[in-house]
């Protein structure tokens, strides 16, 4: 028989795989979109465009850079981290295990990515007036969700502690 601490461990992860299989499925579907096509570029709405873009650096685009041993290390550095959060996940516990899953769903989906194409695919463009935000994918929402969260747990934790102690 599964012992509970195994079952509840199982469900964490299949939470977990459920984000990696969102975020999957969209990139495969835009991916295919783009397929045979030089570049892909829709229109949806005002504030909304599907443009494919391949990241090679972390979040949004940032540190992209040209050099395979800089993008390796990186990618190892996000493996690590990963590994890291898998740990954090096994022992906690309410709103920052929820958080955590949400981080580690999206990471690993970008991981993937980076380990398969060596490249993330990115294509939400959001846009008001000419002025557009970093092009992203669902992975990225997950993982600034995940953080949001864990800033608000920590924020809420600091005034219940300070509150404590007055």
């Amino acid at each position: 028989m599964i012992s509970k601490k195994l079952k509840d461990n199982l469900l964490k992860f299949l939470f977990v795989l459920f984000i990696f299989f969102v975020d999957r499925t969209s990139k495969t579907y835009v991916i295919n979109l783009a397929e045979g096509q030089d570049k892909l570029d829709l229109y949806i709405n005002p504030f909304l465009n599907i443009i494919l873009v391949w990241n090679t650096g972390i979040a949004f685009g940032l540190l992209s850079f040209d050099s395979n041993l800089v993008y390796n290390a990186i990618t190892i550095l996000i493996l690590f981290i990963n590994l890291f959060i898998f740990y954090l996940i096994i022992k906690s516990e309410k709103f920052v295990l929820f958080s955590l899953i949400l981080v580690l769903g999206g990471s690993l989906g970008n991981l993937y990515d980076r380990l398969y194409y060596s490249a993330v695919p990115d294509f939400i463009d959001l846009n008001y007036n000419g002025y557009h935000w970093f092009i992203f994918n669902i992975a990225d929402i997950f993982i600034t969700l995940g953080i949001i969260s864990l800033i608000l747990v920590e924020i809420l934790n600091y005034k219940r502690s300070n509150e404590n102690k007055n």
